[in-house]
């Protein structure tokens, strides 16, 4: 599991791993039943507080992305097919309603920002 962390990003330490790990479960680098580093391992590899990485997979559990069994340790849960897809609309929907109103504001038509997106969507395709 990588996390990176940016001491100069607005997003509290806890979140930019919450973000990371969901991120990760979402395009498949961590799988159905892949355990997660324990929380005192985490917090020593990231050099931060237990109690940040213990929020963070406190929170990972609510949103069901981890199960944690005491004395076991915290592992992926199983995930509903329906529910990633779901999910990853969700923030692709976020990041381009972001896009689109930089688009507004840069006077960027609709005929530009399709093109662009075709463009850089048969990129990401070629380069797989």
């Amino acid at each position: 599991m990588d996390i990176i962390l940016k001491n100069s990003s607005d997003e509290p330490i806890y979140q930019q791993i919450v973000s990371q790990v969901k991120a990760q479960i979402l395009n498949g680098s961590l799988a159905a039943g892949d355990a997660l580093p324990s929380m005192r391992t985490l917090a020593a590899q990231l050099r931060i507080s237990v109690i940040t990485t213990k929020r963070a997979y406190e929170e990972l559990e609510r949103d069901g992305y981890i199960d944690n069994f005491a004395g076991k340790g915290c592992f992926v849960k199983r995930q509903n097919t329906d529910f990633l897809r779901e999910e990853t609309a969700r923030q692709v929907e976020e990041l381009l309603a972001k896009a689109c109103e930089k688009a507004r504001l840069g006077e960027i038509t609709l005929d530009e920002m399709k093109e662009m997106l075709e463009l850089m969507y048969s990129e990401e395709n070629d380069n797989e």
